[in-house]
């Protein structure tokens, strides 16, 4: 248990007009199921806004469930820390896309094509692997079985999305070095 006299509690004590305020307000009940549904609307708005913020700053606060925890929040910057294929998989398919436009019945670009799509995608199945072996050992090391249900598929979506758009936002730069607690 916390001694709050020495903590703090990090606000000023409201005054007993702006507690008495405060209570009146949360006890006035709306006087139509339209304002309820204004009111609720505003409350979820207002919620998804500040999840939305979150997201941008990796606020653990205002996180939405499925991206709260030490275990997401490791899987996140083992992710963000390295250089990923799958990421760059939906460039490299639509340049093969286009060179296979591009070069419309030329033996050229049927060759390159045979050649480069099977080779992008044989990359990003052993770099996802690689990536899963290493993110299993961290996650042994540092966390109980029960905590890390889903981590790993979590880190497999987290490592196909481009690292510009990717929300919450990286943390960590490529390269750099994991924290020693979670």
């Amino acid at each position: 248990m916390v001694d709050e006299t020495e903590a703090g509690k990090g606000r000023a004590t409201p005054s007993r007009k702006e507690a008495e305020a405060a209570r009146k307000r949360q006890m006035k009940v709306p006087l139509s199921r339209k304002d309820q549904v204004k009111r609720e609307r505003a409350a979820r708005e207002e919620l998804r806004l500040k999840q939305r913020e979150a997201l941008k700053t990796g606020d653990e606060k205002f996180l939405p469930a499925r991206e709260r925890g030490p275990v997401r929040k490791f899987c996140r910057d083992y992710v963000d820390r390295r250089w990923n294929v799958a990421e760059f998989l939906l460039i490299f398919l639509v340049l093969i896309l286009l060179l296979s436009i591009v070069g419309a019945g030329a033996q050229w670009s049927a060759a390159a094509t045979f050649v480069l799509y099977p080779v992008v995608i044989i990359g990003t199945v052993l770099d996802e692997i690689v990536l899963v072996r290493g993110l299993r050992k961290h996650l042994k090391a540092r966390f109980d079985p029960d905590e890390t249900n889903g981590a790993v598929a979590y880190s497999v979506l987290r490592s196909t999305q481009l690292r510009r758009f990717r929300l919450p936002k990286p943390q960590l730069k490529r390269g750099e070095p994991l924290a020693k607690h979670y």
